[in-house]
């Protein structure tokens, strides 16, 4: 059963659907008891017509932020509308303006006329593609000392080991030639590995190769023979020698 939204929101949604704009308008202007019956036909229509799609409408109003901080919180700060896709309660959509928030670990959605900006309620959200990067949803397992963090991880590789990437920020605090204390967005990312039920934490190639350590000798003459620069492209070299590892594993 869908949950229901609140009521300001599909009020908005229902004006921007229906054809009788009038009803609509009715409705908006009043709750009132009389209009209990009105309302609750006019809601039933809306998920009648809206079907799977209004699933994606099921979260809660985004706020902006203090517009004088020093960047923004978004991934890779792109701060703008991108196409991308999600799979949300249990329905995957396609062709969606996204953004994710990274300082909230929040996917951020954009819904009727750039109206209003919406953030997904997160457990929902089994995985979502944007920026040409695929995210994935983890819940942290107590059971298992090595879990990670709740929230969403970039799957650089997915085979039967797995490359992770978590960019974060933070907020800290500048002061400027006035003494003013300005706000800015901090920066960090985390690698992680993930293999035999076990996270690793793999910032550097040392620990990346150690985490790998059953096929150390083959995956440094791979690293070797096709010249992969570790410093300078990590990710591109995670990727590579996790898929190097999957086929020595065969």
């Amino acid at each position: 059963m869908l949950k229901r939204l609140p009521k300001y929101l599909l009020l908005f949604l229902i004006a921007c659907c229906i054809k009788n704009v009038a009803l609509a308008q009715t409705v908006a202007d009043s709750l009132s008891a009389k209009q209990t019956t009105v309302y609750a036909n006019v809601e039933r229509d809306f998920y009648k017509k809206m079907g799977p799609q209004s699933r994606l409408y099921n979260g809660m109003e985004y706020d902006l932020y203090n517009p004088h901080m020093k960047g923004n919180a978004y991934y890779d700060d792109v701060d703008s509308w991108n196409k991308g896709s999600v799979f949300y309660d249990g329905y995957l959509y396609t062709n969606v303006d996204m953004m994710y928030d990274i300082y909230k670990d929040e996917v951020v959605i954009l819904i009727y006329n750039n109206f209003m900006r919406i953030s997904l309620i997160s457990e929902k959200v089994r995985d979502f593609d944007l920026l040409h990067q695929h995210f994935i949803y983890l819940k942290n397992d107590p059971a298992n000392s090595s879990s990670l963090k709740t929230g969403f991880y970039n799957e650089l590789y997915g085979g039967k080991i797995q490359v992770l990437l978590k960019k974060t920020k933070s907020i800290q605090n500048s002061t400027d030639y006035t003494g003013d204390i300005i706000p800015y967005f901090s920066p960090t990312k985390d690698y992680y590995l993930f293999k035999n039920g076990k996270y690793y934490t793999v910032n550097g190639q040392g620990a990346f190769l150690d985490a790998l350590s059953d096929h150390k000798k083959e995956i440094k003459q791979f690293i070797r023979t096709n010249n992969i620069k570790f410093k300078k492209a990590p990710e591109q070299a995670m990727t590579a020698i996790a898929a190097y590892y999957d086929h020595l594993t065969d």
